[in-house]
C-alpha cells in the first residue's frame, strides 16, 4: 500500500500538470460515471495530500477524494514533469523539517540530489526534470516509460477515472476509495485523520500526538498504523520508526515515555520529508556517499528491519523477527527493541 510520501508526490504531480487547467473527467470503466459528471469540464484549483489520502479541488467547490489502498495506482501520460520544484519544496516543508532532532547525522543535500535509478524501477530524484512527453506510473513505486505514443493514449484495463487536459492525462486504477465530495464532507474526512507533518506542524501538534499515544493501552506497533493518530505511516515506516526509537512494538502506548512519543513524531517528519524529496523510503542514517547510492538503488540496502526476517540485525547481529500484528506483517529486532 502506498505510504504518505507516495501520495504527497502524486499531489505534487497534479499541482504541476493539472492545477489551473480545465479537466475532462470520465470513467472508462463506468463505475465512476455519475461522480465524474459532477466535475467534468471544471478547472482544478488545488491538489493536496493528507496522509494516504489525495484531495483534488475543482472550481465548482467539489473535491475528488482518492485513497489508493493496496491495489490502486495513478498512470500519468503526456507532457508531464515529475515535479522538479520538489527541491524548493524544502522551503514549503521547512517548518516541519525536523533534521537534527533525532539521532544520526543530517542527510547531506548533495546526496539527496544525486540521481540514482532503483534497480526495481522505483523512481528517485533522477526522474525530476524538464517537461517531456512521457508515461509515469505512481503507486507504491514509480516507473517511467519514455516510449513514443499517441496522445491521449487509449485507456487500458479497468480505468476507474480518467482526468484529461490538453497536454496531460491521469488514469486511476484499483483505488479503495474514489468519490466526489462537497467541502463539508471533505472536512469530515480530514477531521478523522491524524496530523500529517507536511500539513500540520508546531509544538502543539507534537504534544497532541504524544498525548494520544501515551493515553492508550493499545500496543504502539498498532498505534503507528492508526491513521487517526498520525497520518501516512504504513507498514514499512512503522517497522523502521520503531527500530530507530528502540521500541518494542508490543509496548502499550501508556508505557511509552512522552519524550519518546514526541521523538516518533519528529522522526516521522524527517523520514517523510526525505521520502517526498527522493521518492524512496530511505530509513537508514549515517551512510557514506557510496552506501547512500547503493541503498537508493536497492531497497534491500535501504532499511534496518523491514523484510529482513531471519537476517542478522545490522546493529546487534540477532536475527530479525517477523510476526503478524493486527493482520499486518511486523518486523523487529528482539534485542535492540527489547
Amino acid at each position: 500500500m502506498p505510504e504518505g510520501h507516495s501520495v504527497h508526490r502524486i499531489a505534487l504531480q497534479f499541482k504541476r500538470n493539472f492545477v489551473g487547467k480545465r479537466v475532462a473527467v470520465s470513467s472508462p470503466q463506468g463505475r465512476f460515471s455519475a461522480d465524474a459528471a459532477l466535475i467534468d469540464g471544471q478547472v482544478m484549483v488545488d491538489a493536496r495530500a493528507i496522509g494516504k489520502q489525495l484531495f483534488l479541488e475543482f472550481e465548482n467547490g467539489l473535491w475528488l477524494r482518492v485513497h489508493l489502498g493496496i491495489y490502486g495506482a495513478w498512470d500519468f501520460a503526456g507532457e508531464i514533469t515529475v515535479d522538479d520544484t520538489i527541491r524548493s519544496a524544502r522551503g514549503r516543508m521547512g517548518q516541519t523539517n525536523q533534521r537534527g532532532t533525532v539521532p544520526g547525522e543530517d542527510v547531506p543535500d548533495a546526496l539527496l540530489d544525486t540521481p540514482v535509478l532503483d534497480s526495481r524501477g522505483e523512481d528517485s530524484i533522477a526522474s525530476m526534470g524538464a517537461r517531456r512527453r512521457a508515461r509515469l506510473r505512481m503507486s507504491e513505486s514509480e516507473k517511467e516509460d519514455d516510449t513514443a505514443f499517441a496522445f491521449p493514449p487509449a485507456p487500458v484495463g479497468a480505468v476507474r477515472a480518467r482526468l484529461l487536459t490538453d497536454t496531460a492525462v491521469a488514469d486511476l486504477r484499483g483505488p479503495t476509495a474514489c468519490e466526489v465530495l462537497d467541502e463539508a464532507a471533505v472536512a469530515r474526512v480530514i477531521a478523522g485523520l491524524g496530523p500529517d507533518p507536511l500539513v500540520d506542524d508546531g509544538p502543539e501538534v507534537e504534544d497532541r500526538v504524544a498525548e494520544t499515544i501515551t493515553s492508550k493501552q493499545t500496543a504502539v506497533g498498532q498505534l503507528l498504523m492508526d491513521q487517526s493518530v498520525m497520518s501516512g505511516v504504513g507498514n514499512v515506516y512503522r517497522a523502521e520508526m520503531l527500530f530507530r526509537a528502540g521500541l518494542n512494538p508490543h509496548t502499550p502506548g501508556k508505557k511509552v515515555p512522552k519524550d519518546t512519543a514526541r521523538a516518533l513524531w519528529r522522526d516521522w517528519a524527517r523520514l517523510l520529508d526525505t521520502g517526498v524529496r527522493t521518492g524512496q523510503m530511505m530509513t537508514m542514517d549515517d551512510l557514506s556517499p557510496e552506501d547512500w547510492a547503493k541503498a537508493m538503488a536497492s531497497r534491500e540496502d535501504r532499511h534496518w528491519v523491514y523484510k529482513r526476517e531471519g537476517l542478522p540485525c545490522r546493529v546487534c547481529g540477532t536475527n530479525i523477527v517477523m510476526e503478524m500484528m493486527a493482520a499486518r506483517k511486523l518486523y523487529w529486532c528482539p534485542v535492540c527493541q527489547a
